[in-house]
């Protein structure tokens, strides 16, 4: 699949209903709940990582729906490897775990007419138990740089995404991978441009809701806004709880400060403009030491005047340059490079304060990573003292700013037509 990284263990999803204060009507929200219990492999999954960017009609239903706030819950995959929630599809609904990726555009999942043992392990949508299924039988393929695939069949259904809900056209898949096979999710939910999607001339779901919002503007709409707010919870700082994807509004109680806005370049990835990024200078002996603490550290500004980047939920780490990614780990001591799994720092890391980070300018402002966020994962047992790193080079174009700074700041994909942008600000835990 689009993930940097794939998993193991299918996962279980509790999905809940309620109105959720302070948001306003017209919003659909979907909060992520932490899974505790995933079993996962460091160095398979940064084999996946390194081979995903190798080079860098419309209804309401059957009729008008009103959207309302609602909350699904979702999935936090330990620790913080991928986040993934429950969508509706089909009446009666037929519930799917799919990933919201704003670094693609496509929304599929398996059929019952996929018979491979990479589909049985899923949950695979029946259309026959679907009244409102519509055919639409153009072929449809997928493939990601990991060299997973999958293929099938374009169909219509209703699509429901935490109480946001049209028709939508899905891609059905009869054949899928193998390497699906230990992924928890069922399929992907893009929450990019219509430029990235496999079949010219289909809506993105995005596109669809705002139509058909413009469409009932006198009756409510079902989105209130045309934007799309991402919360990805930490398990560092809150327990990898509360989190949500939240279609039609904001939620103004999850950052501090005010939204800065940074506008997108290119439609297709929400890919924005990289000023320049910053590394601290640390003490040469170990990072966690009281005199660190107790010393605010320098900085350094690298300034990349022709860089760019992309916000991408469906990528785990934070992917840059080769000379940036050296940059950035020299200020750290103890950090290595290893041949097979990328850079790896001390798990003391960890204990640094939260004034020592890193942080990546986008439209004159520094938006910030904690240095501790970079001791992503023991690699040698969970007690043990190597950490992957929260950052890896070898993406000479497109940088790509996934999961580990996504949760750190909130993020509000704007879908304005005639300006889309994303807003930024640092989380509030």
């Amino acid at each position: 699949m689009k993930l940097a990284l794939l998993l193991s263990l299918a996962l279980a999803t509790t999905t809940t209903f309620s109105n959720a204060s302070p948001l306003d009507e017209g919003i659909g929200a979907v909060p992520l709940v932490l899974n505790p219990d995933y079993i996962h492999n460091t160095p398979a999954h940064i084999q996946k990582l390194n081979k995903r960017y190798p080079n860098i009609k419309i209804k309401a239903g059957e009729g008008f729906v009103s959207a309302c706030t609602g909350k699904v819950g979702l999935v936090n995959v330990n620790p913080d490897l991928e986040y993934y929630g429950a969508v509706k599809v089909g009446t009666p609904a037929q519930t799917l775990n799919l990933i919201f990726d704003t670094g693609s555009s496509d929304i599929w999942f398996s059929s019952t007419s996929c018979s491979t043992h990479a589909c049985k392990v899923h949950t695979r949508f029946n259309s026959s138990k679907s009244s409102t299924y519509k055919k639409d039988n153009r072929p449809w393929k997928i493939e990601y740089g990991d060299g997973s695939f999958a293929n099938g069949y374009l169909a219509s259904e209703i699509v429901n995404a935490g109480g946001v809900q049209v028709r939508q056209t899905v891609g059905l898949a009869k054949n899928v991978s193998d390497k699906f096979k230990d992924s928890p999710e069922d399929g992907i939910f893009g929450l990019g441009f219509n430029t990235l999607l496999s079949v010219k001339g289909v809506s993105t779901f995005m596109d669809n809701a705002i139509a058909t919002s413009a469409k009932n503007k006198t009756k409510g709409g079902v989105l209130k806004q045309p934007v799309v707010s991402v919360f990805l919870p930490s398990l560092r700082k809150n327990g990898g709880r509360n989190g949500h994807v939240l279609f039609g509004g904001i939620d103004h109680s999850q950052y501090t400060g005010q939204l800065h806005y940074v506008p997108v370049t290119q439609k297709g990835f929400w890919q924005v403009k990289l000023d320049a990024f910053k590394t601290p200078t640390l003490p040469s002996k170990e990072a966690s030491s009281a005199a660190h603490t107790r010393n605010k550290p320098a900085w350094v500004e690298h300034v990349t005047p022709k860089q760019e980047a992309i916000l991408d939920t469906g990528t785990t780490l934070i992917i840059v340059s080769t000379s940036a990614a050296k940059l950035i780990h020299s200020s750290i001591p103890g950090a290595t490079l290893d041949q097979k799994l990328g850079y790896l720092v001390p798990c003391a890391l960890r204990n640094t304060p939260s004034s020592s980070v890193i942080g990546f300018k986008l439209n004159g402002k520094y938006l910030k990573v904690p240095l501790a966020d970079l001791a992503f994962e023991a690699v040698d047992g969970e007690k043990g003292k190597t950490c992957l790193s929260g950052v890896q080079g070898g993406q000479e174009g497109l940088w790509i700013l996934g999961d580990v700074f996504i949760k750190n700041n909130y993020c509000v994909f704007d879908h304005s037509p005639l300006n889309p942008r994303v807003g930024l600000a640092p989380l509030k835990y």
